[in-house]
This record gives structure tokens, C-alpha cells and sequence, in this order.
């Protein structure tokens, strides 16, 4: 491939060129510690928060797009430059970019000398491992000198890039034999600091950005590392960095190498100090002494892999097509725990500024994650839940180190509260664990207030019922699933956000999303209502899922499609009576999924009209006409150029919906089809027209009335993650988690003679090998499970650990 190739015995995307059509980027860190990283060494550290605990400074928007990193420099008797070619740009013999899982690792040879940097945060670890090894591929000896570079954030991002008249006065470091301690504001409100050392003898080093880079140099002629000579500089209320000098010889064919940790230390406030103004550092040298030798970081990457391998085996699948079996084994898998970690908020595309972790969206994370390690998934949901008001509704945003609700943005988002319904089933489906509905949960984050997580749900549901329009249909509040349909803004106002300005009553506009959502969702409360004995209240829920479906039947089809929403007036959007946008995408999907016009023949009609209304060859578009002008009674949708973003953009997270509506109906080859025009690894080959990484989805792509059509922006923190593994691995490979089992019902391309999933499922295995002889796309004719016959499709938990092998026949039944 022109930029780069998969490496699937290896789980690896490799890249062989610096210059990629954007920054292709990587995800250090499962747990506490995380960092972005491109194929050139650029990118951020933060613990926990990107906007609250920010280690290292990164400038977005930035002259070049990706400057500013984790760089090494290499001198070379006069001569400079970097292993990931940035940011010095030097011209290199050989490049190449590993990006692996949770890894990666960068190699750049020049006139002789070969330098591979690897990064990796270690598995329970607040810190970033960097080994740069330095080999001599020249007859020659070498002398050479590596200087480190990292520049300190500090702390709190968004005052970091804001706050100057306080920030350069108040930068602080500490330096110490190899190690470099940032330590801004830590005497005074702060218990925590951060550390970057070397586990190699310095011959200098620098903690001033002026003196290092020279007042009026950028990162690509630094004048320590011109003059080959660190300054020894101390950072004194101006911009702290941290680099390290060492030199090194080589002799012809000789190889070296050196550790570098990016710490974050927390410190009990009764021991924030070792003596009076030296911080206590006994935690860095515990952290620093985990990689004092080579030897350490290679136990520690082989941890790292051999944690990834046990995650992926929750659930794979061998089939004829090696793209398809890639997305499903590592890719997608991979993509899922990073949205799981990250939610909306650290890309880039996303500051880790403005957002934190979102409600719906945290909720949907975790539908593509809860298999790989549901104790985490569990904490999710109660921290998710502790953001709920009283009333049902929830703050839109919460911080991930506080864990309280944004009061910036607020609440409001009437989608926001069946979200909570959604992510709470599928962790008792995939787990068994009702138990998790008698968790006391607090409403608002008041430990004083609490109810059960049950309860929870049911004021969830009861949102919806008790915030119904004029059609019956539920009210859209601020927004439901689109964020850009703001149907209460009305605003004229430049810098007015659309989401948090409500100029007008809303207890009008609809949305016929939202219906089909609460119609997918209720089955789902009714069903944990009768396993905790409520039999009135399930009952009572069915009445008012069966009134939804007839209003959503009566109210919201527009005669070829269902319709999008009505608006502050009563009138309605995505109809064929609409100047522009007639038709949208959302209620396409959800509502078929959710079953809704499948008997009617309502549900085909809908499906063919976004076939032939919606769909591109890089995927389908959110809606169509696009809007040709900006609508002050419809917001941020109209407010996008046609064809990007919610304005008829490809809108990667909910073409999936298509997919596993089309599932519904029993068109395997629509939906395959649609799945394999977004997959990345499909994309691969347009690479130059797609831009973002070939591995990962991204959450739009530029639609077909777009100066730029089938570009690619927003790449790796998107919804489309977790949803396209469960329409794939779900949907068309037919393996369902449910509440007693695993349901078996696939829907494929006619053509496929057959494949084998294995899924470890309550801690049962279950190898999976499901045959097509009569090529049909839907209907499960047969099913043994160790040589035994069912009597239907639903695997039930044997629930003694070992491995079961099933066979599934595809066809028509006898019956």
C-alpha cells in the first residue's frame, strides 16, 4: 500500500512513510495513564483527565497540524534530526511507524545511525515508558549525543492556554541526577507532580523552553541541540520543559539503548515533602527503578501484549475474508476500549478541553466494550448513573476525575436518559449480574441521595413518558441523539452555543428518533420489571411501549420513510413536504430495529428509500436534500456547509443502525455490503481521499454534496466504534448475548459457505461453527452444541468453564 500495510501475526499497522495524508495516531494506556501519539512522535500525557491532569502541552490548530511531542533529537557532528522525521523534517534513509496495541514504536536511520523510539504506558503504571535505542549500521565509529524533549502542561489545560499573566510566572522544576521533576503550584493547592527521567549518565540538561529552543526557534532548530551542548538551565516562572543530553559512542555495528519514564506521582498531603521545599519522591524512584535495564521494558511490553491477547479472545471470528477478520479480531476490539477510555473527549479532533465523558455517549462505549472486562463496564454504569437528576434526566458531560455532572452544558438531552436502560441491559446480558440493579446509586453525585440502580432506570423511562408532545411522540428537548437538531435554540447570536441556549418553551418540537429509541429500549425494562417480580409495572411499561409504536406508526411516517421530528411549530422535519432535508437517516435505522413498521411492510420501504435516497459509495449520509442556508428553527444542522458533518455528512456512527435494521429484515447482503463501505481496513486502498488512519473509524466522512466527498475527519473517538462491532459480530455474524445465553441468528451475504466464531461467554467457550449450504442469508435450521440437538437457537450457559463446540446449519426449516 502506498503509506502503509497490516501486520495481522503481529497485530499491527505499519507505516513506511512520515508524510501520511494526516496524522495517524496511536493510544497509550488502559487504566489511569494515557497519551496520544502520531506515526512522527507528536501528541499529549495526561492522568485520568485531559483537561485536569494534563502532563504534557499540545498545541491544536497548529502551523505544522502536528508539532509538539515526545521528540528525540540525534547529533551527529554538526549534522541534527529526529527518528520520526518531525520535528527537524530532516530527510531519513528509512522510516517506519509501528502502531501496535497500546504501543508503538518509531525507527529513523540517517548517515549511519539507526534510532528506534518505543513507547508504551506499562499495565498499572501513571507513567509513559520511552526506550530509544541507538545502533551504529555505519564502518565508522560514532559519537554522538541524544537529547530528550518534553514540554510541561501546566496541570489544567484549559487555564494553561489561557491564563498567561499567571502561568509564566509560576513554573517550577526540580532536577536531580538523571530526573527532571515538574513541580508548578505543587507547594501550595497541588499534591502531585510529574517526572521525566533517564536511566543513562547526562552530560546536561535543560528545563527552560527559551534555553532550549533559542527565543525565536521552533521545535525544528532547538540551539541546544545546534550547538550540540545542553545549557543546564533551570525553568524559573516561565515554560518548563524537560530534556535530557547524553552522549554516546558507538562503535561500527554496536547498539545502545536508553530508558526514559514520563511519571505522575499523587502524594498523601501529610507527605508532600521530603524536607522543607524538596518533594517527596519516594514513589518516583519506585517507578523510575521498574525500568532501570532493557530487560525491564521488555517483561513489561510482553505483559502489555499478553494482556491484549487475552482481551481479543473474548470474541473471534475465521473467515474467507481477511479484511473482515481483522476488523473483527484486533482492530475494532481495539477501537472499542479506546472510546471506552477516552469517550468524546482527548483526539485529535478533541482537546480533552471542552468535553468530558458523555452520558449517550459513554453508554453506547460500552456496548463494544463489556465483553473484554465487564467489572469496568459495572463502574461505568454507576458513575453514569450518579450524574442522573431526580426528574430522570442527566447532566450531558461529566469529568472523569471527579466524576461529577458539566454544569457548563448541563442536561436537557432527551435521548440521554434511555441511554442508561441500553447500557445496563447489555452488561446483564453479557454478565448474568442482576445485582447491579440493587446498587444505591446517588442522584447528582449527593451521596445522601440515593436510590437504586433500578430506580434509576425507571425514572429513566418515566422521562420519556412523562415529556411527550402534542402527537404523542417524545419531546426533543434540547436535542436527542443529533446534538446539531436544536428545534428550541432560535438563535441569531454569534457565539451562542446551540446545545445550552433554549430561547423558546420547548413543549412542542418532537422527535420520531427518540420514539424509536424508547420502543428498542423498552422491552428491555419490561423484561427486568418481570424478573424482579413487578409484574404490574412491566405491565403498565408494555402499554406505554405499544402506545409509542401506534403514535410513531400514526405520527411518524411519512408515506416512504419514517420522519426525523416536528418542530417548534408543530411542522414537520425529514418529510417529503420539506424543501430540504426530506429524509434522515436515525429513524431509518432505529426504528426498524426497534421492529417498528416490520409487519406493516413499512420497515422494507423505509430501508429501500435511504438506499436510494441516503447512500454513497463511502457510505450513507445523515440526510438529503442538504441544507442550502442556515434555518434559525432547526440550529447547528443548517449551519455546516452541504455535505459535512450533521449536514449530509456521512455520519459513521449511525450508519451502522442500517446495517442492523437491514439484519432485522433479513437482507444479509445490504447489510454486509454497507458494513464493508466504512470499515477502515476496506478503506485502505483510497487512502488519499480518506486521509485518517486506515485502522480505525472515524465519525464523518465528507457526503456526496461536499467540496471534498468521502474525506474523512474526527478519526478514532466515535460511537461508530462500538456500534459497528456489535452490528458486525451481532447483527450479521448472529452471535447475541441475551439474559439466559447466546442467542444464534445470523444474517450474511448469500454467498458465504461458512465461518467459526469463538466467543468466551460467563466464562464458558463456545467455538462456534455456523455452515451455509443452501446459501441463504437468514434462518437457522439446526443447532448441536457438543454433538447434542436444540430444540431452538438460543445456547444456554453451561456454566463449567470449558469448551464447547456448536454447530449451526443454515436454511430452511422442515417445520
Amino acid at each position: 500500500m502506498k503509506y502503509g500495510f497490516f501486520d495481522d501475526s503481529n497485530q499491527e499497522y505499519v507505516i513506511h512513510t512520515p508524510q501520511t495524508p494526516y496524522p495517524w495516531i496511536n493510544y497509550l494506556g488502559n487504566e489511569r495513564f494515557f497519551g496520544l501519539i502520531s506515526n512522527t512522535g507528536g501528541g499529549y500525557a495526561f492522568y485520568r483527565d485531559a483537561r485536569l491532569r494534563r502532563l504534557t502541552r499540545y498545541r491544536y490548530n497548529n502551523i505544522p497540524v502536528d508539532n509538539g511531542g515526545r521528540y528525540f533529537y540525534i547529533y551527529d557532528d554538526g549534522d541534527y534530526w529526529t527518528p520520526g522525521w518531525m520535528p527537524v523534517k530532516r530527510k531519513l534513509d528509512q522510516y517506519e511507524c509501528r502502531h501496535g496495541l497500546g504501543y508503538t514504536s518509531i525507527m529513523g536511520e540517517r548517515n549511519g545511525i539507526r534510532a528506534t523510539q518505543l513507547a508504551f504506558v506499562p499495565l498499572s503504571f501513571d507513567g509513559e515508558v520511552h526506550q530509544v535505542k541507538l545502533r551504529n549500521t555505519s564502518p565508522q565509529i560514532k559519537r554522538i549525543k541524544l537529547f530528550s524533549f518534553v514540554e510541561f502542561c501546566l496541570w489544567n489545560a484549559y487555564d494553561d492556554m489561557t491564563n498567561f499573566q499567571r502561568n509564566l510566572s509560576t513554573g517550577e522544576v526540580e532536577v536531580q541526577d538523571s530526573v527532571i521533576y515538574h513541580k508548578t503550584e505543587y507547594r501550595e493547592r497541588r499534591n502531585h507532580y510529574a517526572f521525566f527521567s533517564a536511566n543513562c549518565p547526562l552530560a546536561g540538561f535543560d528545563t527552560d523552553r527559551e534555553a532550549f529552543l533559542g527565543l525565536y526557534n521552533g521545535l525544528d532548530q532547538p540551539q541546544t541541540v545546534i550547538a550540540g551542548q545542553a545549557s543546564n538551565s533551570i525553568a524559573s516562572g516561565w515554560s518548563p520543559i524537560g530534556s535530557h543530553c547524553i552522549e554516546v559512542m558507538l562503535e561500527p555495528g554496536e547498539e545502545t539503548s536508553c530508558n526514559f519514564v514520563l511519571g505522575y506521582v499523587e502524594n498523601p498531603e501529610d507527605e508532600k515533602w521530603e524536607s522543607p521545599g524538596v518533594i517527596n519522591k519516594k514513589q518516583a524512584y519506585a517507578m523510575i527503578a521498574q525500568f532501570a535495564n532493557e530487560s525491564d521494558v521488555e517483561r513489561a511490553l510482553s505483559e502489555l501484549r499478553a494482556y491484549w491477547n487475552n482481551l481479543l479472545s473474548k470474541y473471534t471470528v475465521q473467515t474467507h475474508d481477511d479484511k473482515l477478520n481483522r476488523m473483527v479480531n484486533i482492530w475494532n476490539p481495539y477501537q472499542c476500549m479506546v472510546t471506552f477510555n477516552m469517550s468524546r473527549s482527548a483526539s485529535y479532533f478533541e482537546s480533552g478541553i471542552g468535553r468530558g465523558m458523555g452520558f449517550r455517549d459513554s453508554n453506547q462505549d460500552l456496548l463494544g466494550f463489556v465483553h473484554q472486562i465487564p467489572e469496568r463496564a459495572r463502574e461505568r454504569i454507576i458513575d453514569i448513573a450518579s450524574t442522573q437528576f431526580e426528574n430522570g434526566g442527566a447532566y450531558h458531560q461529566y469529568q472523569p476525575l471527579t466524576k461529577k455532572g458539566n454544569h457548563e452544558i448541563g442536561g436537557g438531552f432527551n435521548d440521554d436518559p434511555l441511554w442508561l436502560i441500553v447500557g445496563t441491559a447489555v452488561y446483564i446480558k453479557e454478565t448474568g449480574d442482576f445485582g447491579i440493579l440493587d446498587e444505591h446509586v446517588p442522584f447528582d453525585g449527593d451521596l445522601d441521595h440515593t436510590a437504586t440502580l433500578f430506580e434509576h432506570l425507571k425514572r429513566s423511562f418515566y422521562h420519556v413518558v412523562e415529556n411527550l408532545g402534542p402527537h404523542g411522540l417524545p419531546l426533543i428537548g434540547r436535542a436527542d441523539w443529533n446534538d446539531c437538531l436544536n428545534l428550541n435554540c432560535f438563535s441569531n447570536t454569534p457565539d451562542e452555543p446551540y446545545q445550552t441556549t433554549q430561547n423558546l418553551e420547548g413543549r412542542v418540537a418532537e422527535s420520531v428518533f427518540i420514539a424509536g429509541l424508547f420502543v428498542y429500549t423498552g422491552p428491555d425494562f419490561v423484561e427486568l420489571c418481570k424478573r424482579r417480580g413487578l409484574d404490574n409495572e412491566a405491565a403498565a411499561a408494555q402499554a406505554h411501549v405499544d402506545r409509542m409504536r401506534a403514535s410513531t406508526l400514526e405520527h411518524g411516517f411519512d408515506g416512504e420513510w419514517f420522519l426525523r421530528a416536528y418542530d417548534h411549530y408543530g411542522e414537520k422535519i425529514g418529510s417529503k413536504e420539506c424543501e430540504e432535508g426530506q429524509i434522515f437517516i436515525e429513524p431509518q435505522g432505529f426504528c426498524v430495529m426497534a421492529g417498528i413498521g416490520v409487519e406493516e411492510g413499512l420497515a422494507q420501504k423505509a430501508l429501500d428509500s435511504t438506499r436510494d435516497r441516503l447512500e454513497t459509495p463511502y457510505g450513507i449520509v445523515l440526510q438529503n436534500p442538504p441544507y442550502s442556508r442556515y434555518y434559525i428553527n432547526l440550529g447547528e444542522i443548517s449551519s455546516y456547509p452541504p455535505g459535512y458533518k450533521e449536514n449530509a455528512g456521512i455520519f459513521c456512527h449511525n450508519n451502522p443502525w442500517i446495517m442492523m435494521a437491514e439484519a432485522v429484515i433479513g437482507r444479509g447482503d445490504r447489510a454486509f455490503g454497507l458494513y464493508s463501505k466504512i470499515a477502515p481496513a476496506y478503506l485502505e486502498d483510497i487512502s488519499d481521499i480518506h486521509r485518517t488512519e486506515p485502522y480505525v473509524y472515524a465519525q464523518m466522512i465528507a457526503g456526496k454534496d461536499a467540496v471534498r466527498e468521502g474525506e474523512a475527519k474526527n478519526s478514532w473517538l466515535t460511537g461508530t466504534a462500538a456500534w459497528n462491532f456489535i452490528a458486525i459480530t451481532q447483527s450479521i455474524l448472529g452471535i447475541q448475548p441475551e439474559w439466559d445465553g447466546l442467542r444464534i441468528d445470523p444474517c450474511i451475504p448469500k454467498a458465504w459457505d461458512e465461518y467459526t466464531v469463538t466467543r468466551i461467554f460467563r466464562g464458558d467457550t463456545y467455538v462456534i461453527q455456523i455452515m451455509n449450504p443452501q446459501h441463504v442469508s437468514k434462518g437457522v435450521a439446526a443447532v448441536t452444541v457438543d454433538n447434542t440437538a436444540l430444540t431452538d437457537n438460543l445456547l444456554p450457559v453451561a456454566g463449567d468453564g470449558s469448551i464447547h463446540q456448536v454447530k449451526v446449519l443454515l436454511g430452511q426449516t422442515s417445520t
